[in-house]
């Protein structure tokens, strides 16, 4: 009778199959009672079914203790949910476990990974896919405690420090075992994240969309594209949107397009914002404005936020300043940080830096590191520079360069040279051409003098870390710094070294740069060409450049055109070159006049 119940139950017969169950639940058949609770469910009798699925929960039955449990979930009561789903799990029941562990990760009870591992190892899917989103999660909280705190150290204002005194000790050095510490927690991380991606495969195998997109994030994160890809497509063939925006994403990062367009088409059709702004920002590449347009207001649509902000940079880059401001406050208003900062800073060129400064700090306050930059900026402009130093800290402590560099230029003028060289050297790392010149200029002074080579030495001074850091600016264009690295391969001996820092320095403006490209080629012998670039010098008001012409003209007899320098570097200076070129001057205008 059971048996004969439960197959017309499978077959959609209810009424059928009612009078069989009814039977063998009068027998005391357990499984007739859990069937004739689903039967009644079914119906919409929830009551009644509660009933007989308590009878053969008592009796023993897993699946009817599950049933019982959920429908007491249903109805709020959450200890008799616990108790009956406690009861199934414990059975072995897969559902019932996978249930458990649901309703005490609602409750956010620590319970809730055994039971879902436990419905993991026997083949639930969805069972698999969050206990790895669980053991993810943990790997980046373990990671997180292993990096410790970043966070800026605290500082006196500069007044608090008698003159004289001691600077402020730098940061406390690692103890061995903090950093023992910090390499097992790196491991368990890593450990935490390779049981996570074999969770979202077992489950990702089963048809779990949502676990093939989260193993294709996690492999793209380790640079396996070509498997992340696979994954993502999994995925995406199966409904997931985000998957086939990833996908688009990653085929664009390979160059491909056209195929990462008809994935994101795919997606922004389904209603992706991502996908969306994604397409807009090709159109907008190809100068498609309006297929652009359309497509960030698909995002905004979609209720994605950086369409608004997108939509204000293709405004703001045509001139639609108007309306460039107006889809900046949308975005502003909705909580997007860049679109607050971009508002300020549009706000700021227009004069109204009252208005500017509100939308600055709400920016900063939501973790825009250029905001808190840019209210340093507003600050010192004001003359309050402890008010921007302390946005200029909180800048350079999220690893901003050019912040780093005003922090580091704030300790220099306070005399603490240690603090100083921590901050140029953020700066300088990050990218700051003006932190690297720094940097090499604070090592360099700490340089011994060069004196006369030893019987045996090598004249030639060897490369140092001021050095480098010199060349690096000067490779990012900074003049100074082409100007300093030409004068220390002077000083190595390496004469076309030299000249090529002190041609791109006088090329791009420097009147040091040509006036030592000029000192460079005379040694040479190209006392000629030289003259073509102490010209240029002087006549960008190099005195010592000036004075040099009205020699090499003297030289060559032609004394009028030496006069002529010879008033430029008297105008020009400083005291020692005006002393020199005036005497020069004398004797030309007795020899003119003889």
């Amino acid at each position: 009778m059971s048996e004969l119940g439960a197959q017309l139950l499978r077959a959609g017969a209810l009424e059928e199959a009612e009078p069989y169950l009814r039977s063998a639940t009068s027998a005391g058949d357990r499984a007739a009672a859990n069937n004739l609770g689903v039967l009644l469910h079914q119906r919409g009798h929830k009551d009644e079914a509660a009933g007989w699925w308590r009878v053969a929960a008592v009796a023993g039955s897993a699946a009817a203790a599950h049933s019982l449990g959920r429908h007491h979930r249903e109805r709020g009561d959450e200890p008799a949910a616990e108790y009956w789903l406690r009861q199934s799990a414990e059975q072995g029941h897969v559902h019932g476990a996978f249930a458990l562990a649901d309703l005490l990760e609602h409750r956010g009870e620590t319970g809730a990974e055994t039971w879902l591992r436990r419905a993991a190892e026997h083949g639930h899917r969805e069972a698999s896919y969050r206990l790895a989103r669980t053991l993810e999660r943990r790997a980046r909280d373990t990671a997180r405690r292993a990096r410790g705190p970043v966070l800026p150290g605290p500082r006196r204002p500069k007044a608090s420090r008698p003159k004289g005194a001691a600077p402020v000790p730098g940061p406390r050095t690692p103890a061995a075992g903090e950093n023992q510490g910090k390499e097992q927690g790196k491991a368990r991380a890593e450990e935490l994240t390779h049981q996570a991606e074999q969770w979202y495969q077992q489950a990702a195998a089963r048809g779990h969309r949502g676990a093939a997109l989260q193993l294709g994030a996690l492999l793209e994160r380790r640079g396996k594209l070509k498997e992340a890809g696979r994954w993502y497509l999994s995925s995406a063939r199966e409904g997931e949107t985000r998957a086939a925006c990833a996908l688009g994403f990653l085929l664009r990062d390979a160059g491909d397009e056209e195929n990462a367009a008809v994935w994101w088409l795919k997606a922004a059709q389904d209603g992706d914002g991502n996908a969306a702004n994604a397409l807009g920002a090709l159109h907008a590449g190809r100068g498609e404005h309006q297929t652009a347009e359309r497509w960030y207001r698909a995002a905004m649509d979609a209720g994605d936020h950086n369409g608004a902000y997108n939509l204000a940079l293709l405004c703001a880059a045509q001139g639609r300043t108007a309306q460039a401001e107006q889809w900046y406050r949308r975005a502003a208003y909705a909580g997007h940080r860049e679109a607050s900062n971009a508002l300020a800073v549009m706000l700021l060129q227009a004069g109204d830096a009252a208005g500017a400064e509100p939308w600055f700090s709400k920016a900063a306050e939501t973790g825009s590191v250029d905001a808190a930059f840019n209210l340093g900026i507003l600050h010192a402009g004001r003359g309050d520079e402890d008010g921007a130093l302390r946005w200029y800290e909180r800048a350079a402590a999220a690893g901003h360069a050019e912040a780093a560099l005003q922090v580091g230029m704030a300790l220099l003028r306070e005399g603490d040279e240690r603090s100083a060289e921590r901050h140029l050297r953020c700066a300088a790392g990050g990218g700051s051409a003006e932190g690297a010149y720094r940097l090499a200029a604070l090592l360099d002074a700490r340089r011994p003098p060069q004196g006369p080579p030893r019987l045996g030495e090598s004249s030639v001074a060897e490369r140092d870390e001021s050095a480098a850091w010199y060349e690096r600016a000067a490779e990012q264009g900074h003049r100074r710094a082409q100007v300093r690295a030409g004068m220390l391969a002077a000083e190595r001996g390496e004469v076309e070294e030299a000249a090529r820092w002190y041609r791109s320095a006088a090329e791009a403006g420097s009147r040091n740069g040509a006036f030592n490209l000029g000192l460079l080629l005379a040694r040479e012998g190209g006392e000629p060409e030289a003259a073509l670039w102490w010209r240029r010098a002087a006549e960008a008001g190099h005195g010592r450049a000036a004075l040099r012409l009205g020699l090499f003209f003297a030289r060559r007899g032609e004394l009028e055109e030496s006069q002529h320098w010879c008033d430029a570097a008297v105008a020009a200076g400083p005291a020692e070159v005006t002393e020199r070129a005036g005497r020069l001057r004398e004797a030309l205008r007795e020899e003119l006049s003889a």
